[in-house]
């Protein structure tokens, strides 16, 4: 406990930002040691000057609040050092010194965690998807983490509390401030069944500074992130930047063209960033090789999950898939206002047979980051479909 009250000392001063923390904790190793530092010891890093005189101010008065008020709320703390710490949350560019965690401890370098983001004025299809998707995520044995904003941050977390398993919101204020009023509701079921995590101590309240800051943590926690409807300038559109900043995979869900929401999520996968998904299964396949254990596939419909399975031959390699007879034909005077050079290479290509994405680049000879770019369109068009094992079939003819 006395050490702990060092690092809510550093985390709290004014002025100093997370990148700045680690710089004061490379420099002394510990909080305790900076906090005993003079002011010529803080000369020397590469602080602004603000943050170098909040390192002077050595009350604890701050600190010991904190301490008695987490006490009393039941509030847990894990500082930047704890074995329980997250460490893909340590690897980021600027982890945050404490974690206030209210509910259950996670060990989230072994959950196979996805962020659910998006907008706080969805179209009743996204509030919908949102939910789906969360439910069918966690069915899965993958952990939701999203926030409790209004939205699709709201429905993520209520259908991942409807299958009747834990989420994980973060938040941009103190835990045990409910924001906004009317998802207040959300708090005490998120609490219960999985765990809010804030770096803002008890009693802080959800500023608009605190969002962007927020953003990195969600992202940090996850594997990846869903965005299900947004602006292209938009807070989930702040959180893609950090997971992919982080080298974390983005997946969007897309939507129809005309659509106001549809703006940043098909531009995410217009430009690659994004790897278009339909179901909530797309994104656990994703994962599934890296924690076999927990994302194993559900039981199979028609046959209760208690039965044993009827014995199969060994698994082989998927033939190629033969053309679909009642498969639309381009006429050829069509192809090139319909599609770009690349797409047409593309569907000549998966004309034949299911190809990976690597079979197309070396059949085509297209690069990598085109191809992809050119795969999405076309899924997003409804000319190519993705197959079990990410395998890309052209649903579309061409006329020779």
């Amino acid at each position: 406990m006395a050490e702990l009250k060092y690092w809510l000392w550093l985390a709290t001063r004014q002025g100093l930002s997370p990148v700045g923390a680690l710089a004061v904790l490379e420099c002394f190793s510990t909080p305790e040691r900076a906090f005993y530092g003079e002011k010529e010891d803080f000369e020397v890093l590469p602080l602004p000057a603000a943050a170098k005189q909040a390192l002077l101010d050595k009350s604890l008065d701050g600190p010991n609040r904190i301490l008695g008020d987490c006490d009393r709320l039941g509030v847990d703390i894990l500082t930047f050092q704890d074995s329980g710490y997250p460490g893909r949350l340590r690897q980021i560019a600027d982890p945050p010194m404490v974690l206030y965690v209210k509910g259950k401890s996670f060990r989230f370098d072994e959950e196979a965690a996805i962020g659910i983001v998006g907008t706080r004025k969805p179209s009743q299809a996204g509030r919908r998807r949102a939910e789906e998707f969360a439910r069918a995520l966690v069915r899965r044995g993958m952990l939701v983490v999203s926030g409790i904003a209004e939205g699709i941050d709201c429905c993520a977390v209520q259908g991942a509390l409807r299958a009747g398993k834990p989420v994980v919101s973060v938040l941009a204020g103190g835990v045990d401030v409910k924001f906004p009023h009317e998802n207040r509701f959300l708090y005490d079921d998120v609490a219960a069944a999985g765990a809010l995590i804030s770096e803002y101590p008890p009693g802080t309240p959800h500023k608009g500074s605190h969002f962007n800051p927020r953003n990195r943590i969600l992202s940090g926690l996850c594997l990846g992130v869903l965005a299900v409807e947004c602006e292209p300038s938009s807070g989930t559109m702040l959180t893609v930047n950090h997971a992919l900043e982080q080298g974390r995979e983005v997946f969007a869900i897309p939507i129809g063209l005309d659509e106001q929401c549809a703006r940043g999520t098909n531009r995410l996968i217009h430009e690659g960033k994004a790897r278009l998904v339909e179901r909530g299964e797309d994104i656990a396949a994703e994962f599934a090789g890296r924690f076999p254990g927990k994302l194993g596939l559900p039981p199979e419909r028609g046959r209760p999950a208690g039965d044993k399975p009827v014995p199969s031959r060994p698994r082989q390699e998927e033939p190629p898939a033969p053309p679909a007879p009642s498969r639309k034909v381009i006429p050829r005077k069509e192809q090139k206002s319909r599609f770009t050079d690349d797409e047409l290479d593309i569907l000549a290509a998966a004309a034949n047979a299911a190809l990976t994405a690597d079979e197309i680049v070396e059949k085509t000879r297209i690069p990598a980051k085109r191809a992809l770019s050119a795969l999405t369109m076309l899924q997003v068009q409804g000319a190519v479909e993705e197959r079990p094992g990410r395998r890309f079939y052209a649903l579309v003819e061409l006329e020779g």
